[in-house]
């Protein structure tokens, strides 16, 4: 693996443990959750500049419906960051504190609450849709196409289940109120140990890995999008 490739997949990886630790709000306190706000911050502005060929990109080839729904997944994801990153500046008690930046306090609060759970599911998507990424790489470390194969399943396996739980986890905890501003306070169970929370939102996380994955991997076979995803992987796939 390159140099380069090794230090994309570690921030990526990086920047997963941050979102998982981000959610987990009632475990890391607000202090804490400045701080990891601000080191995510960094790292997808990093992410961005080092896959800046991705942007040089966007007008050249042809847009297939899967190109269409990473370009729009990746914009979303971008525009939200920044909605993260402004709110939570604004409202800073810690690290940002002594910034000259000022704003209102009750819009950046209602930004900061629906764009983190917009975060927690644009970058969980944009995760799923490179999945197959994770895989190639799986399979290039085994060297071998049955040792591939059998590591595929165990990986299918261990989505598959936490997946499901994720998607009733999702619906049970109305996540949909928080992301469309029906509800406009978190209700934070701090009763609930840190591994109980991890666990519901990494299979929440695995929820939406799995169904971008798959949705991905459906439109790739269908003929008509094969030239465009061919041109869409010559012209930056690993963004």
């Amino acid at each position: 693996m390159q140099t380069k490739m090794k230090i994309k997949a570690g921030i990526d990886l990086l920047m997963t443990v941050l979102l998982l630790l981000l959610m987990a709000y009632q475990i890391t306190g607000q202090e804490l959750h400045e701080w990891f706000g601000a080191g995510m911050l960094l790292l997808f502005l990093f992410h961005n500049i080092l896959n800046r060929k991705w942007y040089g990109n966007l007008f050249r080839g042809k847009y297939g419906l899967l190109r269409v729904i990473q370009t729009a997944v990746n914009f979303s994801a971008l525009i939200t960051m920044l909605c993260l990153g402004f709110s939570g500046i604004v409202m800073s008690r810690h690290v940002f504190a002594v910034l000259p930046i000022r704003g209102p306090m009750a819009t950046a609060r209602m930004m900061h609450l629906a764009a983190s759970y917009w975060g927690f599911v644009l970058m969980s998507v944009h995760l799923g849709l490179h999945w197959r990424m994770v895989l190639g790489m799986c399979r290039k470390l085994t060297g071998s196409r049955e040792k591939a194969k059998i590591i595929t399943w165990i990986l299918w396996v261990m989505a598959v289940i936490p997946a499901m739980y994720g998607l009733y986890l999702f619906g049970r905890k109305d996540i949909l109120s928080y992301m469309f501003l029906k509800q406009q306070f978190v209700f934070f169970d701090f009763e609930q140990s840190a591994a109980a929370v991890f666990a519901e939102y990494i299979a929440m996380m695995c929820f939406w890995v799995f169904a971008a994955y798959y949705v991905s991997k459906g439109i790739r076979r269908i003929p008509a999008s094969k030239n465009s995803v061919q041109e869409n992987k010559k012209e930056g796939d690993a963004r």
